[in-house]
């Protein structure tokens, strides 16, 4: 999995992976949530726009990040998942788990 990261001025950090959101590139995703956390960002936003597929394991890994930034008091927000991805949050049942928006500049004025 790719990974862009980059801070908006308001102290958001925005992440935005490509491709599948699977196992692969758990680690890299968990290291760069724990890096804007120690920051001491005041918020995360995951920019799902390039995601196109979510697994089982990268469900797992939308509830640790959510945790992870709940206990460390940092706001956390999806942005942009496409029909596929909201399709499987719902059949899931963990479309309610996690704020989201349709889009990035949406989910940033959210947490401002």
């Amino acid at each position: 999995m790719n990974l862009s990261v980059y801070q908006t001025g308001q102290s958001v950090i925005v992440i935005a992976p490509e491709g599948q959101f699977t196992l692969d590139g758990a680690d890299q995703l968990k290291e760069a949530v724990c890096k804007a956390v120690s920051e001491r960002c005041r918020a995360i936003v995951l920019d799902m726009s390039r995601v196109r597929f979510i697994d089982s394991q990268g469900l797992e890994l939308l509830l640790w990040i959510r945790d992870y930034c709940q206990l460390s008091l940092v706001a956390f927000r999806l942005a942009c998942l496409d029909e596929v991805c909201r399709e499987i949050l719902e059949l899931t049942r963990l479309k309610d788990e996690f704020g989201s928006s349709q889009d990035l500049a949406g989910a940033i004025r959210s947490l401002v």
